[in-house]
């Protein structure tokens, strides 16, 4: 094979990648992300500790092709988050371990292809603070949900939740 011959089927073979790369849908992610009722999250902890900003902004950190939205599209990969547990009673390190845990549905076209329960439990160790604390919660558990987004099952339990 002459050397015209492998560079055409070189452009061929990496003209075909990117083109099945952006046939791949990036994901929409809520830049925020709501409470559940079930949660049981105080207005304190809500307002203060933003966990509902940190989450997605750490699937965005640790993910590949995701995209912070305010309102997913119904046309493409969307990921519907929810809030559903946190236990953080006040006095920073002195009150013990805090948790949090996220339900999520990934949606392609609206579609169910994936959905999991993600749970991290912090004890502070050297963070002081409730909301810094929560801050590590948060990071970890959008960390798992990035890695979860590159092969999506249906049930998965991430992090602790395991």
């Amino acid at each position: 094979m002459g050397r015209s011959s492998v560079l055409g089927v070189l452009g061929a073979v990496l003209a075909s990648l990117l083109i099945a790369a952006g046939a791949r849908a990036g994901v929409q992610v809520p830049r925020t992300i709501p409470f559940a009722p079930s949660a049981n999250a105080s207005t304190k902890v809500q307002q203060e500790c933003q966990v509902q900003t940190q989450v997605p902004a750490a699937i965005q950190q640790f993910g590949s092709d995701v995209e912070l939205v305010d309102q997913p599209s119904k046309g493409g990969r969307s990921l519907e988050l929810s809030i559903i547990e946190l236990h953080a009673p006040g006095g920073g390190p002195f009150s013990g371990p805090k948790w949090m845990a996220v339900s999520g549905k990934l949606l392609d076209r609206g579609k169910l292809i994936g959905s999991f329960r993600a749970k991290r439990l912090s004890t502070g160790g050297m963070v002081r603070g409730t909301c810094a604390t929560l801050a590590r919660c948060a990071h970890a558990i959008g960390q798992d949900i990035a890695t979860w987004l590159n092969a999506p099952t249906l049930d998965a339990e991430l992090g602790d939740a395991r």
